[in-house]
């Protein structure tokens, strides 16, 4: 009798931390996806009266509980994954507090997409924090995908052991109730990556970087570090005015391993990276590009930096897969140099939605190359 007490609270206790594991380090939060809400004595129309009437949620603010297919005047709401989604009104926000690692760094994923509102953005914090102004500002007036949403991400630092997400609809609209809408909120936990013998570049073949929702299939954005002080894709930085797309092997084809990176703003999308080098030794960077096989066609060109240095590499896409190779060598002129990506062109769907190259398998090595073949 007593061994299978035993045994029983060895399962249990096994099963409660599995059950912590999943839900701190990869997955939606508690009610992340909306489907369960408030009673119909909270709600008043699709208004949410009470302060914690979603479940593990706080609400501040006008918030609403809309159900996918929804009407307003001539326009449908759209949720994004499953039957319910929240919308934030002007100044509105939804909270809810987790359990973190101490010193660990996490990615939120979250999805949003437009209703009535022409320049929407909202602005995402974690508290409390040690740092200050530790918040996220994302404008969504601009749609990347064609289906009314995107998935957006950012990371941070877990500075307590318990902290609280903040997602708040900083707007001032004329209809107080014209807000984002909601749905999709995930956490995963980032390693830290680190240079090795066989590359220099940190995270080169991207697989560490924000979660993606299993059934999403339109990718992540992640935002431009002006917005983001802690870049969910570890080791780079976007250092451009708009967002780059994390996509990964289960969705879209990718050149190597299960995640990369789509450049789907041209110019003014990049992604970077420092990294230490020796002034006067050669090294090599290469890379490949492609496309995701998502019906993105037309000619693309992708543009590789090391500090001064640039080669263009074109690329003919016909939208249903397959990449090239890419290389640059280049001799150091400085203790730190910037290695830089970005596509030359603009490329949209059919559909009108944004696209571009795929970047992935970037390596970084010294080598010995003679200085009368530069």
């Amino acid at each position: 009798m007593k061994m299978e007490k035993l045994n029983l609270l060895l399962v249990l206790s096994l099963f409660a931390a599995c059950h912590v594991s999943f839900s701190i380090t990869d997955g939606l939060l508690p009610n992340g996806d909306f489907e369960l809400g408030p009673k119909s004595s909270q709600l008043k129309g699709s208004l949410v009266t009470g302060h914690n009437a979603i479940p593990n949620w706080t609400i501040s603010g006008l918030v609403e509980y809309i159900k996918s297919g929804q009407k307003q005047g001539d326009m449908v709401l759209v949720v994004p994954e499953g039957s319910y989604a929240v919308r934030l009104g002007n100044e509105a926000s939804i909270k809810q507090k987790v359990e973190l690692v101490k010193g660990r760094f996490y990615s939120l994923t979250f999805s949003a997409a437009r209703t009535c509102a022409q320049e929407e953005k909202l602005n995402v914090s974690v508290v409390p924090t040690s740092e200050k102004s530790d918040w996220g500002v994302f404008p969504i007036q601009t749609m990347y995908g064609s289906n009314g949403w995107d998935s957006y991400a950012c990371g941070f630092v877990a500075d307590y052991p318990e902290m609280e997400i903040v997602i708040h609809n900083p707007g001032m609209e004329e209809d107080p109730a014209c807000g984002p809408l909601i749905d999709s909120v995930a956490l995963r936990v980032l390693n830290t990556p680190r240079r090795t013998r066989a590359n220099l570049l940190k995270n080169g073949d991207f697989e560490e970087g924000p979660y993606i929702f299993p059934n999403a299939s339109w990718g992540v954005l992640i935002p431009p570090h002006i917005e983001d002080a802690h870049s969910p894709l570890p080791g780079w930085m976007v250092e451009s005015l708009k967002a780059v797309k994390y996509i990964d092997s289960d969705h879209f084809t990718i050149p190597n391993g299960k995640r990369a990176i789509e450049l789907v703003a041209g110019k003014e999308s990049s992604i970077a990276q420092e990294v230490i080098t020796t002034i006067g030794k050669f090294y090599e960077l290469t890379f490949d590009l492609g496309d995701a096989n998502n019906s993105c066609e037309g000619s693309m060109i992708v543009e590789a930096f090391a500090g001064r240095d640039t080669i263009q590499v074109p690329y003919k896409s016909k939208g249903k897969g397959g990449f090239i190779n890419g290389k640059l060598r280049f001799k150091a002129m400085r203790r730190r140099t910037r290695i830089r990506f970005l596509s030359t062109f603009y490329t949209m769907k059919n559909d009108g939605s944004l696209c571009g190259p795929v970047i992935d398998n970037i390596k970084l090595l010294s080598v010995r190359y003679p200085t009368r073949a530069l």
